[in-house]
């Protein structure tokens, strides 16, 4: 079972990459709003938060449940909940807080940076050979 990360920055973008079944059983057993080191899951220097997740029926995770089974719960605010009057409550089926075999994504908080951005593209010599041969063959075709 491999599980899905999502890390947001402050600048409100995002990274979403999958994780291999070593690293994920890495995550196993972590709440939400527990600290994970980002050397765990390929990213030196980075330290995250688990802010939350869902499970492999798209279930959220909430906070204030225990587990990581599914639970009905009687809910005033938070994830899922429209209100339609005041005072009203409503029954919400939720995921526990541990990240565990049935989890499918987990969101994450960068805490602490790196020396290396999540955002850049490593540039690689290939690429550019590749797209210059290209550029050779088009031009060739257009002088015939």
């Amino acid at each position: 079972m491999t599980i899905k990360i999502c890390i947001g920055t402050k600048e409100g973008k995002t990274l979403q990459k999958e994780l291999s079944e070593e690293q994920t059983e890495k995550l196993f057993g972590v709440k939400i709003g527990d600290k994970v080191s980002g050397n765990d899951i390929e990213f030196e220097g980075y330290e995250f938060e688990v802010s939350g997740g869902s499970d492999n029926s798209g279930t959220p995770m909430r906070k204030d449940v225990d587990g990581t089974s599914k639970k009905k719960i009687l809910c005033v605010q938070g994830i899922g909940v429209h209100k339609k009057r005041s005072g009203q409550k409503q029954r919400k089926t939720v995921s526990g807080s541990v990240i565990g075999d049935r989890t499918s994504q987990v969101n994450l908080k960068i805490l602490k940076e790196g020396k290396a951005s999540l955002f850049e593209e490593p540039k690689t010599t290939e690429s550019t050979e590749e797209e210059s041969t290209e550029k050779e063959s088009t031009e060739e075709k257009k002088e015939e």
